[in-house]
C-alpha cells in the first residue's frame, strides 16, 4: 500500500494510472476508521482497479472548535485497518497542504434547501466545507467513482447535487449505512461513547424502526412527536431534530402522500457525543 501526504506527489502517481485506462475508485474519509469504512473499500475493490481512501480531518467543516478538538485521530492504526482491507493508497495531506495560506477558501455554489434544513440547520457552514474539501479531494484524485454511506443522507444528496451542477466526472456510488450487531450505525463518534452510553445508543435506530411500522397509520407531526417522546424516556438523550423530510429534495413532508419518498431522519446527543442516523420509511 502506497501513502502520500502531498497534492502533488499523488497527482503525478495517479495521472501514470489513469494514461493505462485504469479506473479508479475513491473513499474519502476523516480517518477512526471503522467497518463502515472498510465496507466502502471492499465495495470500491470490486468495481475498480484501484482504491484510494483519503484520510483528513476538514477543520472548515466543523462548526464548533471543541468538536474538532475531539474529533479521534487514529492515523498509525487507520493505515494498518487499510493495508489489511487490500486499499491501494492512502492520501493523508496536512490542512496545509489542502488550505495553503496563500489561497481564497471558498465555493460560490448554493445549494437551495439541501443545505438550509436539519444537519444544515442546526450546523452553520458544515455543508459548504463539506463540499468545498470533497470538490478539492476529487480535484486531485480525479476518481471514476466515489463511495458514500448513506448514514449521512444529507451529505451524499449534497455530494451527489455539487456532482451534477458542475458536471464533473464522478459517478458517486451510494452505499447502505453499516450498522453494529444491536443496530447502533457505525460512527467514528461512537468510541466517544462511555459504556453506560454506549448500552442505550441503540434505542435511536430501535425508535426508528418503529417509525417505519408506524409510518402511514399516524399523521405525520403526531408519528414525530411520538418518537421524540419514546427517545427521551432515557434522560440521557436530548433529541436535536428528528425529521421526516422527501429523500431527495429533503424537504419536511407534513402527509403521507408521496410515501415513497419518505425518510426518517435523527440527530441526537448522548451526554456530550451527537449520533446521527436515518431510515428510509417504505423501502
Amino acid at each position: 500500500m502506497k501513502q502520500f501526504t502531498t497534492i502533488s506527489e499523488i497527482k503525478d502517481y495517479l495521472k501514470i494510472k489513469r494514461e493505462k485506462g485504469l479506473k479508479i475508485g475513491f473513499v474519502p474519509t476523516m480517518g477512526a476508521l471503522h467497518d463502515g469504512h472498510l465496507h466502502l473499500i471492499s465495495r470500491s475493490k470490486q468495481e475498480n482497479d484501484l482504491t484510494i481512501c483519503s484520510i483528513f480531518v476538514n477543520p472548515i467543516q466543523f462548526n464548533n472548535k471543541a468538536d474538532l478538538e475531539k474529533y479521534p485521530r487514529t492515523l498509525a492504526r487507520d493505515s494498518k485497518l487499510l493495508e489489511m482491507s487490500g486499499c491501494d493508497i492512502v492520501f493523508a495531506p496536512s490542512s496545509a497542504e489542502i488550505y495553503p495560506e496563500d489561497e481564497k477558501i471558498g465555493l460560490d455554489q448554493e445549494f437551495g434547501m439541501l443545505d438550509k434544513v436539519m444537519e444544515g440547520k442546526f450546523r452553520p457552514g458544515h455543508f459548504k466545507g463539506v463540499a468545498i474539501v470533497v470538490k478539492k479531494l476529487f480535484d486531485i484524485v480525479q476518481p471514476t467513482r466515489a463511495y458514500f454511506g448513506k448514514k449521512d443522507f444529507q451529505q451524499l444528496a449534497i455530494i451527489k447535487y455539487l456532482v451534477d451542477l458542475l458536471k464533473l466526472p464522478v459517478e458517486i456510488i451510494p452505499c447502505e449505512t453499516v450498522r453494529e450487531s444491536d443496530g447502533l450505525a457505525m460512527s467514528s463518534r461512537n468510541i466517544r461513547l462511555t459504556i453506560a452510553e454506549r448500552n442505550l445508543a441503540p434505542k435511536i435506530y430501535e425508535t426508528l424502526q418503529q417509525v417505519k411500522n408506524k409510518a402511514g397509520k399516524m399523521a405525520v407531526r403526531e408519528l414525530k412527536t411520538w418518537a421524540i417522546k419514546k427517545i427521551h424516556e432515557n434522560s440521557e438523550f436530548q433529541v436535536e431534530y428528528l425529521e421526516i423530510g422527501d429523500k431527495d429534495t429533503l424537504a419536511p413532508i407534513d402527509s403521507w402522500h408521496s410515501r415513497e419518498r419518505a425518510v426518517a431522519f435523527i440527530a441526537v446527543f448522548l451526554g456530550d457525543v451527537r449520533l446521527i442516523d436515518n431510515i428510509e420509511l417504505f423501502s
